[in-house]
C-alpha cells in the first residue's frame, strides 16, 4: 500500500510538468440513455484531473477506464491501454453487487417470499450428502448475501476448502460447496465466499423458472438499455449459467451505479424496490475488516472535513462502481491489474482527485 501511494504521489507530481499535453473532451452524446455535460462549463478547479490524465500514458497503470456521473450527466470518459467505449469488459466480482439487485427484483415479484427463508427451501432435492449437520438447515438467503452461511468458505484463504479456486476444480459446484463442513454458526462470522453468490443465483432460477441471464435481461437490463453484454467465466470448463459473471461496458456500468444512486428508477420505472437498495446498501456485517451490505461494500472518503460515505461493487483487477450520494456522484473503473496492489488505484484517483473535484461542483 505504501509502495501505491509512492507511485500515485510522484505520479501527480511528475505529472504537473505535462499537464498542456492532455485535452479534455466532453463525452459525446450518443442514444444510449446518457446525457453529457462539458466539465469546463462548470467552473471547477480541473489542475489535479489534468496532471493526472496528462501522466497515465507514460506511467506504469493497468487502469482500462474512468467514468464521472454527477447529476445523472456523464462529464468524464476516458480510456487507456486500447481500450475502447464499446469493448465489454469482466466486471468480475463487481458482477456479486448485481446479483444482489436481481435477488431485490426477485424479492419484488414474489419469486423469493423471505429473504429469511431457508436456502434449502428452494433448493430441493437439491440437499448437503457429505458433512451433514443440523446447522446447514438454517442457512438463510440473508446469510448468503452477507457471506455468513457458516460454511468452510473464504476465498482469502488458500487453505479453505470452499476457497473459489478449489471450487471451480470441481465437476460439481454446488452440490459441493453444500457439502462443505460448518466452521461457524450461520450468521455469526462474515468470509468472503464466492460461491455463495452463485447458489444465490440457483435460488434465483429455480424460483422463477427463468435462466439467469433471462431473468436479468427482462427484469434490468433491458429497462437500463443495456445490450451490449455477454454472460461469461474465466474457467475453461462448462460453468452452470448461475455462476457468470457479467461482461460490460463501462457506460453501462455506470447505469448499474445511478440506477442505486436514484433508489432503483429509471426514467420513472421502479426496477428494483427503494426499500431493497436502502437495506442492501447499508452496512450488515464486516468483511476484511470492511463495511459489508447485501453484496455491496460500504466505503468511506474524508471530504471536507468529515467522511464522505458509499458504496461500491469491487471486482478483482480494478473494476468498481463507486456510488456517493451526498455529491450526487457515480464514478466507474475498469482495470487489468488483475490480483496485484495496482488494482487499488482508483482508490486514491478518487480521493485524491474526484471526490475533491466534483465534490467542490456539489
Amino acid at each position: 500500500m505504501r509502495l501505491l501511494l509512492f507511485l500515485f504521489t510522484s505520479l501527480l507530481a511528475f505529472g504537473a510538468i505535462a499537464q498542456n499535453n492532455y485535452e479534455y473532451t466532453q463525452p459525446e452524446q450518443l442514444n444510449d440513455g446518457w446525457q453529457t455535460a462539458d466539465l469546463r462549463a462548470q467552473g471547477l478547479d480541473t489542475t489535479k484531473l489534468y496532471q493526472l490524465f496528462a501522466q497515465l500514458p507514460e506511467a506504469e497503470h493497468e487502469l482500462h477506464s474512468i467514468l464521472a456521473v454527477q447529476g445523472g450527466e456523464l462529464f468524464l470518459e476516458e480510456y487507456f491501454d486500447d481500450q475502447q467505449r464499446d469493448d465489454q469488459h469482466d466486471l468480475r466480482s463487481a458482477s456479486k453487487s448485481i446479483r444482489s439487485l436481481l435477488i431485490g427484483i426477485a424479492v419484488d415479484q414474489g419469486f423469493i417470499s423471505s429473504i429469511d427463508d431457508p436456502i434449502q427451501k428452494y433448493l430441493r432435492p437439491l440437499e448437503a450428502k457429505k458433512n451433514l449437520d443440523y446447522r446447514k438447515e438454517k442457512i438463510t438467503i440473508r446469510h448468503l448475501l452477507t457471506m455468513s452461511p457458516g460454511w468452510d468458505c473464504n476465498d482469502r484463504d488458500k487453505g479453505s476448502a470452499g476457497q473459489e479456486d478449489r471450487i471451480y476444480r470441481k465437476k460439481d459446484w454446488l452440490q459441493y460447496a453444500l457439502d462443505l463442513s460448518m466452521i461457524n454458526e450461520p450468521g455469526e462470522v462474515s468470509n468472503y465466499c464466492s460461491i455463495g453468490t452463485v447458489m444465490l443465483m440457483e435460488v434465483l432460477e429455480r424460483t422463477s423458472g427463468m435462466p439467469l441471464d433471462n431473468f436479468a435481461k427482462k427484469y434490468l437490463l433491458d429497462p437500463l438499455g443495456i445490450s451490449n453484454y455477454r454472460w461469461d467465466h474465466t474457467s475453461k470448463k462448462e460453468v452452470i449459467s448461475a455462476a457468470k459473471r457479467l461482461y460490460m461496458t463501462p457506460r453501462d456500468m455506470a447505469k448499474i451505479g445511478q440506477l442505486v444512486l436514484q433508489n432503483g428508477n429509471w426514467n420513472g420505472q421502479q426496477l428494483v424496490s427503494e426499500a431493497w437498495v436502502a437495506q442492501s446498501t447499508s452496512q450488515h456485517t464486516f468483511i476484511d475488516e470492511s463495511g459489508y451490505g447485501f453484496l455491496w461494500w460500504m466505503t468511506a472518503f474524508p471530504h471536507e472535513g468529515k467522511a464522505l460515505p458509499g458504496f461500491a461493487a469491487s471486482g478483482n483487477g480494478g473494476q468498481y462502481i463507486v456510488v456517493f450520494p451526498e455529491i450526487d456522484a457515480v464514478f466507474v473503473f475498469t482495470g487489468g491489474a488483475y490480483n496485484s496492489p495496482k488494482a487499488q488505484l482508483p482508490l486514491f484517483v478518487i480521493r485524491d482527485i474526484l471526490i475533491p473535484t466534483f465534490g467542490a461542483r456539489n
